[in-house]
């Protein structure tokens, strides 16, 4: 059993609210495994918390695993 198995066992959900609540958590715990610094993360956070295109290119993100996790769940029919 690897470590993201117990970080994210399924992609099935009951409701698209909790596909989109595990949307955002796949992508917080991929920028943490790309950049596994905490202390550099919050560094960071100050030049993307007010940058609109930034934020929109973490949404994008969201948005991508939300499909993925969608598809997964056969789209909640």
């Amino acid at each position: 059993m690897s470590v993201y198995d117990e970080v994210l066992p399924t992609l099935i959900t009951a409701t698209p609210a909790e596909g989109r609540e595990l949307a955002i958590k796949i992508a917080r715990k991929t920028i943490a495994a790309i950049q596994p610094d905490a202390e550099v993360r919050t560094k960071l956070r100050p030049d993307y918390a007010e940058d609109t295109t930034k934020l929109m290119q973490a949404g994008q993100i969201v948005a991508i695993e939300f499909q993925t996790i969608a598809a997964a769940n056969n789209y909640w029919k």
